[in-house]
């Protein structure tokens, strides 16, 4: 009878959790991503103010032109969401409700389909006829190089050439890949949609979202640093989780956790 009782026991336990696992399931969603990921490809102000950033890197870039340096100039962009644009990526995450994953970004990545963002192929092709080289640093792995390389080239990037592409190898960090090519040029502009494109300074978003590391370089913004839109994900994220393996409903929480209302 006792082992009756205790098998009874732990059928029960085990269908209850399966089916708060399955309840767990059947909660998660990306609709958070939603407005942001529409926003993105359907609104003019998205173009504008990629029209308005590659403008205004176009003129600094003339400008750094004519200036005397040591070593040959160079010009140091990010990818994805910088030059390359994967909404779809984003939106088919909404569209299956699947959570990102390495698997499923390298499905989307490998077939070398994202749109140029605007201004983008025009500002890398300015960088080629003042001679000034063009590096794409990117936390693509090695394994994307072929298809990154097809996606730029069949939009007409200058500089979609393996030597110009430099990917993650260990570590997120761009810091060493930017360190490597200031040993031979001279980076006179950074370009991307996250602080940490530009340096390692912004890297520590301990300290309210990193907010004063921004107030404390302000004047770079427009002058070396030109910063992209990117309302669907960037490293902004972290601060709003406090740990790994949050279920749908923590999630939701520690978003509203960080809305700031009138009240």
């Amino acid at each position: 009878m006792k082992i009756r009782n205790f098998l009874f026991a732990a059928v029960c336990i085990s269908l209850l959790i399966s089916c708060t696992g399955n309840t767990e399931k059947e909660n998660f969603n990306q609709d958070h991503l939603i407005y942001a990921t529409i926003w993105y490809q359907n609104s003019p102000e998205m173009k504008a103010l990629y029209y308005q950033g590659f403008n205004i890197a176009g003129e600094r870039l003339k400008q750094f032109s004519k200036t005397k340096t040591a070593k040959p100039k160079a010009v140091v962009v990010d990818i994805d969401e910088t030059m390359l644009n994967n909404s779809q990526f984003q939106a088919q995450e909404i569209i299956d409700n699947k959570e990102f994953s390495g698997d499923f970004w390298n499905e989307w990545s490998q077939l070398a389909r994202a749109e140029a963002t605007p201004g983008a192929v025009e500002f890398s092709k300015l960088c080629d006829s003042l001679g000034i080289a063009l590096f794409y640093i990117s936390n693509r792995k090695h394994n994307e190089l072929d298809a990154t390389i097809r996606n730029l080239d069949s939009l007409g990037f200058a500089y979609a050439k393996p030597e110009y592409l430099i990917l993650k190898e260990n570590e997120s960090s761009k810091k060493a890949r930017r360190d490597k090519i200031s040993e031979k040029y001279e980076i006179v502009l950074l370009i991307g949609d996250n602080l940490n494109d530009f340096s390692e300074i912004f890297e520590d978003r301990s300290n309210n979202w990193g907010t004063p590391t921004v107030e404390q370089f302000k004047k770079e913004f427009g002058n070396r640093y030109i910063i992209l839109p990117n309302p669907m994900y960037g490293d902004w994220e972290k601060n709003i989780y406090p740990h790994r393996g949050m279920q749908p409903a923590q999630l939701d929480s520690a978003r509203r956790s960080v809305l700031k209302g009138f009240r």
